[in-house]
């Protein structure tokens, strides 16, 4: 059931191009593609285990576009009796404040090294490297009160006659609210603050990282100042460096600051794990960045990607838990489906989980399908549409169908697909609508122009009773998908809006919402309850998809 809804929630196109011609590489022209540590060893990740996952990466998932390798947080942090996520003293520092790998859990780190030689191994197997990085500075810089190192003169940044340290930078009323001990922001307005983010971007590119995960910077915990001083430094390096940044809580499309053009991916979710619940959350995610335009915006020197976290899927751990991988994922096979498929036509970056070392067959076959990462990396313009049922497929190309996208998804047919829009009830094309009674207890109401000889669009008529049940009824009522389904027309997913912030009609779990409440006037008007906007139907002429292994079938 779930995968059968899914298809009917959004529509992509495939773009006539698929690679772009530049003198000047673009950042993520496509949404990027790895593997992160997070989900399968927590925080405690050992450079003997990364090595081991690097090297599986290249052999079974780099030749399906997988190209990163995350090491995902606390890298810095001793592994003591004591040390957890939230803990104070623990991290490895250097003189200048600056984070750098616990030489216990990363060996080849000593002397300076960083993960210099981690990322050259890495990127000997034709992968790259990406690290976890948190905001502005650690509180045991803080306290430690370290000098801040000035990258262009390679000593102690100093202005106005003085040395400046790490308390004359870091604002501790401004601490990351999922980490409230670990970090806090440091004052860009200094010169001294940016001095020492500039000393920290700096060190990563000579370490040799491709990538960077920046934390506690988004969200509720959103600092513009940092985001948009660091995205000044990656620009500037001679290394490219990709930029993703993570919320403490999940923002939402319409920000207060639009951060989409200083970075190449930003997370918006909280932290996902392996529940039905946290995958159903990403449909309306999904849903409200693309209709903001926020898939594939313009980004930092290239493109930009809402992204809804890792694939928490396979071998994984516990958040929180300090132990690696033990079980298998509590998703069954099809809620695992029903995520990649979403992940793909949602075009998230897809940053697999499990453990990469003990990859299982199902699980490699689910994340290296070829038609679905296609999707991924090339359909545009996805949004989501409501339940169709006046729909016609050309017969041509039809014959043989199923051997012939084996090959490719371009040779499919054609379809007429009629959805649901909102306007004034003004507009002199609202006044279509009509009962059709199925029997005593149901009854449907239809758009009673038909498009083009095709049939017209019909929805299930009704209401809820004082005790929560379903039943047809006169006055207000709910408009359902299906009368198989409980999911019901919204008139906003979130507040009341105008009609022209409309575009097009979503079905969510049916609710006692005033938002899913409809009245049909007798002009032939069906009227939202809650916007006072009407219904009306659009129609466009799309392409019929039909993607193996049961993963999507849009008709």
């Amino acid at each position: 059931m779930r995968i059968q809804l899914l298809s009917s929630l959004f529509l992509f196109s495939f773009s006539s191009y698929r690679y772009r011609v530049s003198s000047q590489p673009e950042h993520a022209s496509f949404p990027p593609r790895g593997w992160n540590s997070y989900d399968s060893f927590d925080w405690i990740l050992s450079e003997v285990d990364f090595l081991q996952s690097a090297e599986k990466i290249s052999q079974r998932l780099q030749p399906y576009g997988y190209e990163y390798a995350v090491i995902d947080y606390l890298w810095y942090r001793k592994n003591v009796p004591g040390a957890y996520p939230n803990s104070l003293g623990f991290d490895v520092i250097d003189e200048w404040g600056r984070l750098i790998p616990d030489p216990d859990r990363w060996p080849s780190s000593e002397d300076g090294k960083g993960f210099t030689e981690v990322a050259q191994k890495v990127q000997s197997v034709g992968l790259k490297l990406g690290i976890h990085v948190m905001r502005g500075l650690s509180r045991q810089a803080y306290d430690a009160n370290t000098p801040i190192l000035d990258t262009t003169t390679g000593r102690a940044y100093e202005e106005s006659g003085r040395l400046w340290r790490a308390k004359d930078i870091g604002i501790t009323e401004r601490a990351c609210g999922w980490m409230p001990h670990g970090f806090m922001s440091v004052n860009t307005k200094l010169g001294a603050g940016r001095a020492f983010l500039r000393s920290l971007y700096e060190q990563y590119a000579e370490w040799g990282v491709d990538f960077v995960k920046h934390d506690c910077v988004f969200g509720n915990d959103l600092d513009v100042d940092e985001i948009t001083f660091v995205s000044e430094v990656l620009q500037k390096l001679s290394r490219p460096i990709l930029y993703s940044v993570s919320p403490g809580v999940i923002p939402t499309p319409v920000m207060e600051k639009d951060i989409s053009g200083l970075v190449n991916m930003y997370r918006v979710t909280g932290d996902d794990w392996d529940t039905w619940g946290d995958v159903a959350a990403h449909f309306d995610v999904s849903r409200d960045f693309a209709a903001a335009n926020k898939i594939g915006a313009k980004g930092l020197l290239g493109r930009s990607w809402p992204d809804l976290d890792m694939l928490p899927i396979g071998w994984l751990t516990d958040p929180g838990s300090g132990r690696g991988p033990y079980r298998m994922s509590n998703l069954n096979l099809d809620e695992q489906k029903t995520q990649m498929t979403l992940w793909a036509m949602a075009r998230s970056p897809i940053m697999f989980g499990g453990d990469v070392r003990r990859l299982d067959e199902t699980t490699s076959n689910l994340i290296t399908n070829p038609f679905i990462l296609e999707i991924n990396s090339f359909s545009t313009n996805n949004m989501e549409f409501p339940f169709v049922t006046g729909t016609k497929v050309s017969a041509h190309k039809t014959t043989n169908h199923s051997r012939r996208l084996r090959r490719s998804l371009k040779e499919v047919g054609t379809s007429h697909t009629q959805f649901l829009g909102f306007t004034s009830c003004n507009h002199p094309k609202v006044n279509g609508w009509s009962i059709k009674a199925l029997d005593q207890d149901l009854d449907q109401i239809c758009w009673k122009e038909s498009m083009r000889s095709h049939e017209p669009l019909c929805l299930y008529k009704r209401i809820l009773t004082s005790d929560g049940r379903l039943i047809s009824n006169q006055g207000g009522f709910h408009l359902l998908a299906s009368h198989e389904m409980e999911f019901c027309l919204d008139a906003s997913p979130r507040k009341k809006r105008t009609s022209k912030e409309f575009n097009s009609g979503s079905f969510s779990p049916c609710r006692s919402d005033a938002n899913q409440m409809w009245e049909l006037s007798n002009n032939g008007s069906l009227i939202s309850s809650y916007s006072g906007l009407c219904v009306t139907v659009k129609s466009i002429d799309g392409i019929m998809l039909e993607v193996e292994a049961d993963f999507l079938y849009i008709r």
